[in-house]
């Protein structure tokens, strides 16, 4: 089986890259003569997905612009997280609402995603598949992260994601995801993360490890470093 839908994450405020989201909304910062956001689409064009639904909130007339402005081979819907911002998980659920998919592909733009990615996420999706999940998530070992200043999120054990008091992996900003998770949830602004903690609880919460180098805008700092 395949992912046909992926959802990309382009609502927040991107606050900690200020001042360069004063006026520009974090997925339209440009990396190496790309956005982040044209950079994230035409990545899942590699990896064959066939729709993509964008959620917009923050300078959204910005992003809703830039994609009319470009010819990408493949169906891109835009869909208003309305009068309030939702977070990521009511803004997933917010996109989810308008897939006729049970499952997507939830992945953010602020990561920059190559070509050493796409095994990784073939292999996640075999998992999820095989193992007739729910949930699973991208993670990647401190020890390869290009910012290494903050801790991880999870360990992992046969690809069962675990807390502990110290972790080493982080999460990279790709998950696979059915929307049987979050359909009982309200439209309204809550973090991903209470739905990831809930099946962290019952051991139901699965990741994959990308064994590249994981480059990320985390803040104006990180920018610094890898933009200019």
């Amino acid at each position: 089986m395949k992912i046909k839908t992926a959802l990309i994450l382009c609502a927040g405020f991107g606050k900690r890259v200020q001042p360069i989201t004063d006026s520009l909304p974090k997925p339209l910062i440009v990396y190496k003569n790309e956005t982040l956001l044209e950079n994230t689409i035409n990545f899942l064009i590699k990896i064959k997905i066939e729709k993509i639904k964008i959620n917009v909130f923050y300078l959204k007339e910005k992003i809703i612009n830039f994609i009319n402005s470009k010819n990408f081979s493949i169906s891109i819907e835009i869909i208003d997280d309305g009068e309030n911002i939702l977070g990521t998980g009511g803004g997933i659920l917010n996109l989810i609402k308008k897939s006729d998919e049970d499952d997507v592909l939830v992945i953010n733009p602020d990561t920059i995603w190559d070509d050493s990615y796409i095994k990784s996420i073939e292999a996640m999706e075999k998992i999820y598949f095989e193992r007739k999940i729910k949930n699973i998530l991208l993670i990647v070992n401190n020890s390869t992260c290009f910012d290494k200043r903050f801790n991880g999120d999870f360990e992992i054990e046969n690809n069962i994601l675990l807390k502990e008091r110290v972790n080493n992996f982080k999460y990279t900003g790709c998950q696979i995801f059915n929307k049987e998770l979050i359909s009982h949830k309200q439209l309204n602004y809550f973090p991903i993360s209470e739905i990831w903690d809930s099946l962290l609880r019952e051991s139901n919460l699965y990741g994959y490890e990308y064994k590249g180098e994981f480059k990320h805008l985390t803040d104006f700092e990180i920018y610094e470093k890898l933009f200019i």
